[in-house]
């Protein structure tokens, strides 16, 4: 186990992100990960039933008739941004349906790594899990503060070229705190701590949250994201968070 950990460590976010595909395999979590991963199935199929439907069509539009002689420049940057934002979307959906079964799986897997049970009783877990739900919301709000500006990105001719960079980082970012909001919700840290703390070790975070990112964009593998997400983020978040100081709330 300390010669597991260690490496974790210093793989920095690829450590955690191979962790989490072990761990949800392990016996006696395998069983909660089940429902994750039917919403996840399921979510993304219609994700990309909806790319192969309709995203040609719309990439066209996008593009002004004036710049018709950067075809073949623009347009593969503008599939990559479509692409990440799409995914991203519906990981950020698939995680608010499945945030009560996500809170219990991170609590396994807490349990699973150190020992301690996750709460006293059954009834104080299911209670985490529904506030799970509330936390949600404030993710959300958050979430639409800084994607609107990026969405409009990529209607401003010239500057839409960094939209590609500017959605995988901002997907990055987000993937983590959405991932490691499960393990940490369990303990009741305020979503404003949780930031601060991921803000502390930033090539952590945003090592862990660029694979997940990749990881939604490949088929097949992205059915498997959000168990590999949530079990990968507890084992980070006990071994690289949890004992963090507390700071202010902001």
């Amino acid at each position: 186990m300390t010669t597991l950990k260690q490496a974790a460590r210093e793989m920095g976010g690829l450590g955690y992100w191979l962790a989490g595909w072990r761990l949800m395999w392990q016996p006696g979590l395998r069983r909660f990960t089940l429902i994750p991963l039917l919403i996840n199935v399921l979510l993304f199929a219609v994700a990309g039933w909806l790319l192969l439907s309709f995203a040609g069509g719309w990439i066209d539009s996008l593009l002004p008739g004036w710049l018709d002689f950067l075809y073949w420049l623009l347009m593969p940057l503008l599939v990559i941004t479509l692409l990440v934002a799409t995914y991203f979307s519906f990981t950020l959906v698939a995680n608010l349906i499945a945030a009560p079964f996500n809170a219990v799986l991170a609590a396994r897997v807490e349990e699973h790594l150190t020992g301690r049970p996750p709460a006293d009783d059954g009834g104080h877990l299911l209670a985490e899990a529904g506030g799970a739900l509330v936390d949600q919301g404030r993710r959300l709000g958050y979430l639409a503060a800084w994607s609107l500006p990026l969405f409009l990105l990529l209607f401003i001719p010239g500057l839409n070229l960094f939209a590609p960079i500017a959605w995988f980082l901002f997907s990055a970012w987000m993937m983590t705190i959405e991932y490691v909001d499960n393990p940490a919700g369990n303990h009741s840290l305020s979503f404003a701590e949780q930031r601060r703390r991921l803000r502390g070790r930033p090539a952590l975070t945003l090592g862990f949250g660029s694979l997940m990112t990749l990881m939604t964009l490949v088929p097949v593998a992205n059915f498997f994201a959000m168990p590999v997400g949530v079990c990968g983020a507890t084992r980070m978040w006990v071994e690289g968070f949890q004992e963090m100081e507390p700071g202010k709330q902001d």
